[in-house]
């Protein structure tokens, strides 16, 4: 669990000739929305979670768009991929395929409005805390509703994810959740990939007496811009770790590769393509298998 670009996913429709062998595995897939009816337990269900297929972008697009450099990585970064001892994922459009605050917002009746900030804060174009704190105060969600939502709207995997989360837990690689999104919403998603608790750095809704919503946690590095960037900083300087790398979609996770935090950021663009970060990535995925191919 970031110019405005709308939360939603639409469909891409593209021809599937004349692409390269490299992304003719790509050039067709579209996201699909299952919507999950009934009262459900997310935590005693894994299996209510949808695998869904994101929509991608073909070689002559990127090309035009000039991220075709990085879709190949560098041996140079390849090696750091393989050598990395922890491996931290954003969850919004990454693990997940929704932003989970535009979908609690959609789900309280305020989808459009949140999603408009969602944008800008991914995007980098408004400070991270200001984004956050504007789009709660625009729904302020009640405990009762946000565990109304959890039981009737289980998180939803990236295609991919659970296999690439599975294989770096079998190598001894390290996993991490590192969020501008809501632990209430990441604790299942965690669950289901067996990543532990403590290995999850995220926001945390604040709830009063009678349940009612009274804020959140300010007190959380990824509450404000270049949080993502201390929490990688803080498990590094923790568990001393030699080689960190950053999984993400937004001008956020971007921020984590800096000194003394991650040493290699991997943009996954299979649910969201965001230009300016694609751009400075140092290697561009629009699905997980290659990052699964290469620790074999």
């Amino acid at each position: 669990m970031e110019a405005l670009i709308s939360s939603r996913i639409v469909p891409l429709q593209v021809p599937c000739t004349n692409l390269s062998s490299r992304f003719a595995d790509l050039s067709c897939l579209e996201l699909r929305r299952y919507p999950c009816r009934g009262r459900v337990s997310i935590m005693n269900h894994p299996k209510l979670l949808r695998q869904v297929t994101a929509s991608v972008q073909p070689q002559e697009e990127l090309s035009a768009l000039g991220h075709d450099g990085n879709v190949v990585p560098s041996k140079e970064i390849q090696n750091l991929w393989r050598n990395a001892e922890a491996v931290c994922f954003d969850v919004d459009s990454t693990v997940c395929v929704d932003e989970g605050i535009d979908e609690l917002a959609e789900f309280c009746g305020a989808g459009k409005a949140v999603a408009e900030w969602t944008a800008r804060a991914m995007g980098g174009s408004v400070p991270f805390e200001e984004a956050l704190a504007a789009r709660l105060s625009l729904f302020k969600p009640s405990l009762s509703k946000v565990e109304e939502f959890l039981e009737k709207r289980p998180p939803r995997l990236s295609p991919g994810i659970a296999e690439l989360v599975k294989k770096l837990r079998a190598n001894k690689i390290d996993v991490y959740l590192i969020s501008g999104g809501f632990r209430q919403m990441i604790n299942p998603v965690a669950s289901i990939l067996g990543i532990p608790r403590e290995n999850i750095f995220a926001n945390n809704l604040l709830f009063g007496n009678s349940g009612e919503f009274s804020g959140f946690d300010e007190n959380e590095p990824t509450s404000r811009s270049g949080g993502k960037a201390k929490a990688v900083q803080q498990i590094r300087k923790g568990r001393l770790y030699k080689t960190m790398a950053m999984i993400g979609d937004g001008a956020t996770d971007l921020e984590a590769r800096k000194p003394g935090g991650a040493d290699l950021f991997i943009c996954y663009a299979g649910v969201q393509l965001r230009e300016a970060v694609a751009a400075k990535a140092d290697w561009l995925i629009f699905k997980f298998e290659p990052l699964i191919n290469s620790l074999d």
